[in-house]
């Protein structure tokens, strides 16, 4: 076995490891201090890959989630605040990169759906408690029902 065929195998035993012991990507970006640290994971957990739909630009392996994590670091370094960063992101992806978007016509439908499911689950539950009580025997049925079982061969 030659040694460039020993360097593919060994190549592809490291990324067998890798994604075995489920390695994120690593930005290699260095921060002044930990609370700089601590901001820029924060605002990376609020938004979501564009790719990916339900993942975050934080674990995201996709070439945009990339971009984007270098764009949160190029805009916290110039000196942009967290609202700045999340308009920017928003005006360029919309409400959908953020993971807690805005109430706006928009998006409506997404904050008003889980209450009128919630709402139609009630109201199931309440028809059905309804309809039990309905059916529901009174004590002159139940003396009738006891009879003809009695009465019964």
């Amino acid at each position: 076995m030659g040694s460039l065929s020993r360097i593919g195998l060994a190549a592809w035993g490291v990324w067998l490891a890798a994604a075995a012991f489920g390695a994120s990507p690593i930005d290699g970006f260095d921060f002044p201090d930990a609370e700089t640290a601590e901001r820029y994971q924060a605002l990376l957990s609020e938004f979501r890959c564009p790719k990916c739909l339900n993942e975050s630009i934080a674990s995201s392996g996709a070439p945009i989630a990339v971009d984007l994590r270098r764009t949160v670091r190029r805009l916290m370094t110039a000196g942009a605040g967290d609202d700045e960063i999340r308009a920017h992101l928003r005006a360029r992806y919309g409400d959908f990169v953020l993971y807690d978007p805005p109430l706006g016509p928009g998006t409506w439908a997404l904050w008003l759906a889980p209450l009128a499911l919630a709402g139609v689950g009630v109201a199931v539950l309440v028809r059905a408690g309804l309809r039990r009580r309905a059916a529901s025997l009174t004590e002159q049925e139940r003396e009738r029902v006891a009879r003809l079982l009695d009465e019964a061969p």
